[in-house]
């Protein structure tokens, strides 16, 4: 298990862990090393089990202590997770690491507070009431790519891309130009988006992408760059871990608004503002724009659909299936989504659960949602008169699994995930002939510029989040 931990397999390293415990079910040690796996593999309810576990064989234990306020800080459990760090660094005074843990948790939960406390029952108010767009000055010096009389062109989105190629960062006034348009397209549509497909026509699906842009460039150079004859569906998690989510969502945005009816995004479960604390998104849109520019990502994220039907027989969603049977399509297009998602109920399924290969439901392994079974899958799609579903929100080492008998499709799009998984990433050719999946698959891309700057960064490129250390 150590050894498939240090080469970074750590499916592997979970499965000699497990039968080291079955040997031995009062090592602590054995639990809080599976509980690192399980962190890394983004288990979060699994991996905070065995730290409690770990803590209950040996209270002692002050990795114990580090991994369940890392399991906590996760879950967006930051008051347990706080008292954990306080035990660490009352142990540990010199520990550089856990002190920095330890005031970055406390920072959010001061935080927290601080937004409870200023929080009342009137209208919050948008950042878009706030902005002077149209007074905004793009100096001289700037010269990269603008908005045509307002609007978004092919010219103005090509000329972005390779803007953001070079690293180059657009004027704000451009930003936010495209944010305020493109929240006004998605506040218009319903909560479960149903599209039809021609019998000649066809739309690819891909998975989450998460700020790995020059992946994204080339999805666009193997499969075509979006237009009204070749349609695309981003099904979620556009931002977070990677170190360009911005260039990533303003590129996908601008599209949006360039081919609303032919270009389609979905939620994922980074598109909350959770999420986006901990694991890069807000902290990058602070560093390149404005704590502003995030409170109206922030917005506009929850104005992105929950699932997407096509051809009223193939159900697209980020995360899966319900904790609950009898959930109906009816019941999706009623969701009030306009919000950050619940702990529980269909909008939080939707971005969050994930399948299993057993019958039945169980506990989550990222503690939150549901693990969905075949049987699940079954009653779902014949209730809703469904083929299948394709989902996401899962590393798959070929980028694609397919699940209960065909009729649960998993499609991620971010090869070698965090430059650290080693996966292919793959998209999804759906036509309306026959609805029949093709897979296509393909693996990482650095530009020579990419690596460059993110050596002289001394960076990786994927944003450090409290599950990476220790």
């Amino acid at each position: 298990g150590n050894e498939y931990k240090i080469y970074k397999d750590y499916e592997n390293a979970i499965k000699y862990y497990s039968e080291a415990l079955e040997l031995n079910s009062s090592n602590a040690i054995y639990y809080s090393n599976r509980s690192l796996a399980y962190l890394r593999t983004e288990c979060y309810g699994y991996a905070l089990a065995d730290a409690t576990k770990a803590l209950e064989i040996d209270k002692n234990y002050i990795k114990g202590y580090y991994r369940r306020a890392t399991s906590n800080m996760a879950l967006g459990k930051f008051k347990a997770a706080l008292k954990d760090y306080e035990t660490v660094v009352r142990v540990r005074p010199n520990d550089k690491d856990a002190r920095m843990k330890y005031q970055e948790c406390n920072k959010i939960v001061k935080q927290k507070a601080f937004e409870r406390a200023i929080a009342s029952d009137e209208i919050k108010k948008s950042v878009v009431d706030s902005l002077d767009i149209e007074n905004m000055t793009i100096e001289d010096d700037y010269d990269g790519p603008k908005l045509e009389d307002g609007k978004v062109t092919l010219t103005f989105m090509k000329e972005m891309m390779d803007w953001f190629k070079d690293q180059k960062k657009l004027h704000r006034k451009c930003a936010y130009q495209i944010l305020v348009q493109v929240k006004d397209v998605l506040s218009k549509l319903p909560s479960l988006v149903e599209i039809t497909l021609k019998e000649a026509e066809k739309i690819t699906i891909c998975g989450d992408t998460h700020g790995q842009y020059y992946d994204l460039l080339n999805i666009f150079k193997l499969n075509g760059l979006p237009s009204e004859t070749n349609p695309y569906l981003f099904n979620g998690d556009f931002v977070d871990r990677g170190s360009f989510s911005l260039e990533v969502i303003l590129t996908l945005f601008g599209f949006k608004l360039l081919y609303p009816d032919n270009f389609h995004l979905l939620r994922g479960n980074h598109e909350t503002d959770n999420m986006n604390q901990m694991y890069g998104f807000e902290g990058e849109v602070k560093a390149k724009y404005t704590a502003q520019m995030f409170q109206l990502f922030s917005e506009v994220f929850q104005w992105l659909p929950l699932a997407q039907c096509i051809n009223s027989k193939v159900l697209v969603m980020h995360g899966g299936l319900f904790s609950e049977d009898g959930v109906t399509l009816e019941d999706l297009r009623k969701i009030e989504r306009n919000r950050q998602p619940p702990d529980s109920g269909p909008m939080c399924d939707l971005l969050w659960s994930d399948p299993q290969p057993q019958n039945g439901r169980s506990v989550s392994k990222r503690g939150v949602s549901c693990q969905f079974g075949p049987d699940v899958t079954e009653r779902f799609l014949d209730q809703n008169k469904l083929d299948y579903i394709v989902r996401s929100h899962e590393v798959k080492a070929e980028g694609y699994e397919v699940t209960h008998s065909g009729k649960c499709i998993t499609v991620f799009s971010a090869p070698n995930y965090c430059d650290q998984m080693g996966n292919k990433g793959a998209y999804i050719h759906l036509r309306g002939s026959d609805l029949k999946p093709e897979f296509h698959q393909f693996t990482a891309v650095v530009s020579i510029l990419y690596s460059k700057s993110l050596y002289l960064l001394g960076l990786s490129s994927c944003v450090v989040s409290p599950i990476w250390l220790w």
